[in-house]
């Protein structure tokens, strides 16, 4: 459910000359290159900020503009508050790198490269073996609609289940991520962990990412507490993804965290 609109909803169009943030139109091929490469190192930098780290687990994924087959990933084995502009690797379909000098994680090769192979229209990922979300994943339970955050997935995401717990290294796995991407922005690995994708930037898969672990540990939290929720109706939640759910709100919340990056770790431009 592709949707970049979404501005008119919290920005009213009498308020032109405010300071509101704007996506780079009319870039050159070069140009959006150093744009994604520069938004790949700051979702890595931002997943650090969350301790989304685990060993060399977890890795983010954005398309070259100019081709289309290859992706900039993180360096393997490289914290995530360590990668640089400078660090990242360029990785096509079967795993090999084309540009950079450190190896890739094969897990991350698996599941993303399916995913962007059978997608195209997907230009991002992300994953990353994160407390809550691996916890709620075992589950296998769905995000419920509980709060407004929630909403923001409502019926925008899905659970996978067959063979989840595996380590994925294995093409069928990837596979099986792939198919079940069709026309959703995240999903719940069973046994795993979570994955977001984005039709529209690295900035928003990277934000609905950090906010579907933050649904985790509401739904985990809840579940802790023994009191039955209050379920927002389908109608309402519904709304509420169609106002907050859509890849530019995803978009436009990254840019906060963007701001706090660019002036607390220059050196991730190194």
């Amino acid at each position: 459910m592709l949707d970049l609109g979404g501005r008119e909803s919290i920005y009213q169009p009498e308020q032109e000359g405010l300071i509101f943030p704007e996506r780079p139109e009319n870039l050159s091929i070069e140009e959006e290159r150093k744009y994604r490469k520069e938004r790949l190192v700051a979702a890595c930098r931002a997943f650090a900020i969350q301790k989304f780290d685990y060993g060399f687990a977890g890795h983010v994924t954005v398309r070259d503009p100019e081709h289309p087959a290859l992706y900039w990933t993180n360096p393997m084995c490289v914290h995530f508050d360590k990668v640089k502009v400078s660090n990242l690797i360029l990785v096509d379909h079967d795993g090999k790198v084309i540009e950079g000098d450190y190896a890739v994680n094969r897990a991350g090769f698996v599941l993303h490269a399916n995913v962007h192979e059978a997608h195209p229209d997907i230009i991002a990922m992300c994953h990353a073996h994160t407390t809550y979300g691996t916890a709620w994943a075992a589950t296998g339970r769905p995000i419920e609609p509980i709060t407004q955050d929630a909403c923001a997935f409502f019926e925008d995401h899905v659970v996978i289940g067959d063979e989840a717990g595996a380590v994925a290294v294995e093409n069928h796995a990837g596979s099986n991520v792939a198919t079940a991407f069709a026309g959703v922005k995240a999903a719940l690995h069973q046994n795993h962990g979570l994955l977001t994708a984005s039709r529209h930037s690295i900035d928003a898969a990277a934000f609905w990412f950090i906010a579907l672990e933050r649904c985790c540990q509401q739904q985990l939290d809840i579940a802790a507490s023994g009191i039955d929720p209050i379920y927002i109706s389908p109608e309402r939640a519904r709304y509420s993804r169609e106002h907050v759910g859509s890849e530019y709100i995803g978009w436009l919340h990254f840019q906060t965290i963007w701001n706090q990056l660019i002036e607390d770790a220059p050196d991730m431009f190194d």
